[in-house]
């Protein structure tokens, strides 16, 4: 795969319920992790006493994590809803030439912070919270 621009990594989020997404206001930087618990099955048999895990037996999750600046006053609000009301709404994280991974995500942080000499900035942290599609 080819290098790609940061920039073109999106986080868009479904701010109607219609299946409309629409990109987050200003974001500079996104991370996208995915993470698989492991089901450990080792015993006193296993094999040379090396850990076994349980194929398939553990729980896996997203996790998403933004930076960047609020272009608008609606962009803002929609955040802070989103966090205070502890919703829970459909996401959309697109990866340049790899696809795009729609579902569920809640807030789980939202930071702000600034510089006398600069603009406010925020930082977002999204938790999955069901089930992904990736397409």
């Amino acid at each position: 795969m080819a290098a790609q621009k940061g920039r073109d990594l999106l986080l868009k989020v479904d701010s109607t319920g219609a299946g409309v997404y629409i990109t987050v206001a200003g974001l500079r930087a996104n991370t996208l992790t995915f993470n698989s618990e492991v089901v450990d099955a080792s015993s006193q048999d296993s094999t040379g006493a090396w850990k076994e895990l349980l194929a398939g037996a553990g729980l896996k999750s997203a996790q998403i994590k933004g930076q960047g600046i609020f272009k608008n006053a609606a962009s803002d609000a929609t955040m802070r809803g989103y966090f205070f009301n502890g919703n829970i709404v459909n996401w959309q994280i697109v990866i340049p030439a790899f696809g795009t991974v729609t579902g569920p995500f809640q807030i789980a942080s939202l930071d702000f912070g600034g510089k006398h000499d600069g603009e406010v900035t925020f930082d977002l942290s999204l938790v999955s919270a069901g089930l992904l599609a990736f397409a």
